[in-house]
């Protein structure tokens, strides 16, 4: 399971806000998760870190106090709920022949299939896709998982000028935004998307260097220090190095390839930016492409330092979530009101017309 999946379940167990170290004593222990890096209590509140950040008060985690983190449900479970949960499947597996799905995929599935195009509660949307086996899970609040992935996704989404898949109705009911048809939602994901496109399409047509100062830039909005842009032809392919820091507190050394290509990464550049990696680093490599399905095997190999992949799609969002290269307008929108004579008579400064007892209107 991921880092973050390990947390939730060792905080669950735990009842009570725990110290970094404590809860990635616990993971190892449980062997809940497997990490080749010395640090790995560093990583955990890294992440954690990371997490709470990114997504504000829809994170599960709550900081009490420095490196102490704990779970924004204070409920306690006991721990065959916990060992429930751990087992929850969030990736495409194939289980009795039947393909499942993530919490939110399994979401748009159901609504898609039963939905008749109106929006339906996250219970119903849950149980739905429990019945049918589209979603796995044997932990005891697989409802409450749905409704908080679903607010997730549909807040990062906004965060990126991106259109979400889903809409929130309000008293739990969820619906789809394809649904909305060609309103002013669908306009403004129109236009989005068109400077998505050129964005993306400007990228590939900058200079080298002032390509390299974007991503340094870019590095900066996320969190870097120390970024210094060395010289590619005497680092290894390194072309960036740099410091992330999380809270003032987590420090981590990245080793950063930059490959401004139209054609797909493949492992061998993977391979190649980890045995470029100095002591203590770890490596990511951007690309305004995409990425092999090998060198995505190879960046994820167990028995090797990770190495991080930014494809460009995920740039361009990095990019406008921190206001580089785009600039974000915002309207005023116009809903009408009630105007009938009861409120216009009753608002302050506004004149009433009133009726005298021969039925005859006089004016206040």
């Amino acid at each position: 399971m991921s880092v973050l999946d390990a947390v939730i379940a060792v905080l669950q167990e735990a009842g009570k806000p725990l110290h970094a170290k404590e809860i990635t004593k616990r993971i190892l222990s449980k062997n809940l998760w497997k990490t080749s890096g010395k640090t790995p209590a560093a990583t955990v509140s890294a992440r954690l870190y990371a997490d709470l950040k990114k997504n504000g008060d829809t994170s599960p985690f709550i900081l009490h106090a420095p490196q102490k983190f704990g779970l924004r449900t204070s409920k306690a479970v006991d721990k065959s709920d916990v060992e429930a949960q751990t087992k929850t499947t969030t990736a495409t597996t194939v289980k009795g022949h039947r393909k499942t799905y993530s919490f939110t995929d399994s979401a748009e599935k159901v609504l898609e299939k039963f939905g008749d195009k109106r929006p339906m509660h996250y219970r119903a949307i849950t149980n739905k896709a429990l019945e049918i086996g589209w979603l796995l899970t044997e932990g005891k609040t697989p409802e409450a998982s749905m409704y908080a992935q679903i607010l997730t996704e549909i807040k990062r989404f906004n965060r990126r000028g991106k259109q979400p898949r889903f809409v929130q109705h309000g008293k739990g009911y969820v619906g789809l935004s394809k649904w909305m048809g060609r309103g002013l939602a669908f306009e403004i994901e129109q236009h989005n998307k068109k400077v998505r496109q050129a964005l993306h399409k400007r990228l590939l047509e900058t200079e080298w260097d002032a390509f390299e100062e974007l991503i340094a830039r870019l590095l900066a909005e996320m969190g870097f220090e120390e970024i210094e842009v060395t010289s590619r032809s005497k680092d290894g392919g390194i072309d960036v190095r740099g410091t992330l820091v999380v809270g003032d507190v987590i420090r981590t050394r990245m080793a950063i390839q930059v490959k401004k290509w139209k054609r797909n990464v493949q492992a061998p550049v993977v391979q190649q930016v980890r045995g470029s990696l100095g002591t203590h680093e770890q490596g990511l490599i951007i690309t305004t492409s995409d990425f092999s399905a090998g060198a995505r095997r190879e960046s994820a190999r167990p028995d090797a330092t990770p190495v991080g992949l930014m494809s460009g799609e995920q740039l361009v969002l990095l990019l406008i979530e921190n206001g580089i290269g785009v600039s974000r307008r915002s309207h005023d929108l116009f809903e009408l009101e009630d105007i009938s004579s009861a409120e216009v008579g009753t608002s302050a400064g506004a004149p009433s017309n009133q009726l005298n007892d021969k039925g005859q209107e006089q004016q206040e």
